[in-house]
């Protein structure tokens, strides 16, 4: 029986977090089907509007739901998300499809070159491989608006850094174990950059600062220099540099 299959017919556990939050996992182990199933629920719970819920935090594979104890109950919160999980909205489509315009290698990719000798991949292949693939948001990280985005395609696989970066600028794509993700900020890392995306991921000046969302979908498109500096410069005038494509099963 194959992962997906076995992680499906898993009934979810809650578990208590505090007396404000109620914890449901799905596995224990990092795997798209399990995912899946977390974005699902955390979609079907904002459109079933439940009574005290305060705010939905998916996870790789579990979806922590905070919620207002002078409201509801973590026993009367349990009833309402089984509710849901038995009778889903209908609308159970999948989140946003993106695709980011990366620029590999070079100054923007200072690993790229490492990536291949330790995989013993072209660069060219690395890339391939990595832009080749449709990777889900599986959750938001520590720094607001970073995604971690899976699966990497097997070949790609590698532990993080041994030294990890003071500085990582914003917009780095970056690699490590099976996963793969861009920094929305500068800040330290030890993932490794095989290049750079002009779009944020994290901008104040728009409405909703944080592009994307747990349940997204990402395809990272190679581009060149030139293409790479035109949208730079539309993105640092206030642009967003790109926009969404329909919701994606």
């Amino acid at each position: 029986m194959g992962a997906e299959v076995q992680s499906a017919s898993v009934s979810p556990r809650f578990l208590a977090a505090g007396d404000t939050a109620l914890v449901v996992e799905f596995g224990d182990v990092v795997d798209p089907a399990v995912n899946h199933r977390v974005t699902r629920l955390a979609a079907a719970a904002r459109e079933a509007a439940i009574d005290g819920i305060v705010d939905l935090v998916p996870t790789f594979r579990s979806l922590m739901v905070h919620y207002d104890p002078l409201v509801t109950s973590a026993q009367a919160l349990q009833a309402a998300l089984r509710d849901v999980l038995s009778h889903p909205p209908g609308d159970m489509s999948r989140g946003r499809l993106w695709r980011l315009p990366t620029l590999y290698g070079g100054a923007v990719g200072p690993d790229l070159d490492e990536v291949a000798e330790r995989t013993g991949l072209s660069p060219d292949r690395v890339i391939a491989l990595h832009s080749e693939t449709t990777y889900d948001v599986y959750m938001m990280g520590f720094l607001p608006g970073l995604p971690y985005l899976g699966i990497l395609a097997k070949e790609l696989e590698l532990p993080r850094r041994a030294e990890p970066r003071v500085r990582v600028p914003a917009g780095s794509v970056a690699i490590a174990t099976n996963l793969t993700n861009v920094y929305p900020s500068e800040s330290p890392g030890g993932w490794h950059i095989l290049g750079r995306t002009p779009i944020e991921l994290f901008d104040l000046r728009r409405a909703v600062p944080i592009l994307l969302a747990a349940g997204d979908r990402i395809r990272f498109e190679p581009v060149g220099q030139a293409a790479y500096d035109e949208l730079w410069t539309r993105v640092a005038a206030g642009e967003t540099g790109v926009e969404p494509e329909v919701a994606v099963s």
